[in-house]
């Protein structure tokens, strides 16, 4: 959002629950699926869903977007339980490595990160589930670029807007 205010970028993909008012925006009729990743070797990977309780206690990796969100904190209910946040970051790949190496459980979103074939890590979603919306945003009364009126044209076609 920073970048789009500051005219760095023209377009941006938010994700969740983001103040987009002061933005003309699409939103994507597609959500994303809070979970949990985690080794395929632990116990709570037995578990089809992942609730609140079951991560009382454990070390929990947890992205800027989602340590700053107040329904992932009510769904942790941090008001109850203090969670053990042992480290943050942004970069997914990279803070998978520390799920790797049994350092915590990663709370983030479904498909980011390429867990099929042989991998050691799975996901499970929270329950109750808890799903982040997509959307795309542009500045108001933005000057576009040639391209980029024509990539909005596309996007808008594509999404069947007119």
């Amino acid at each position: 959002m920073e970048r789009l205010d500051r005219g760095l970028i023209d377009f941006g993909l938010l994700i969740g629950d983001v103040d987009i008012e002061k933005y003309n925006y699409l939103k994507l009729s597609i959500s994303d699926t809070w979970g949990v990743l985690m080794r395929k070797d632990d116990p709570l990977a037995e578990k089809p869903e992942i609730c609140a309780e079951d991560l009382w206690g454990k070390p929990l990796i947890l992205s800027h977007q989602a340590a700053s969100n107040s329904k992932m904190l009510s769904w942790l209910k941090a008001d109850e339980v203090k969670p053990d946040v042992v480290v943050t970051g942004d970069l997914i790949y990279n803070v998978s490595h520390f799920v790797r190496n049994n350092i915590g459980y990663l709370i983030c979103l479904d498909k980011i990160l390429n867990i099929t074939g042989e991998s050691d890590l799975c996901f499970r979603p929270l329950t109750p589930k808890m799903e982040a919306g997509l959307c795309i945003v542009w500045k108001k009364y933005q000057v576009f670029s040639k391209a980029s009126k024509e990539f909005l044209r596309r996007l808008k076609a594509e999404l069947s807007i007119n």
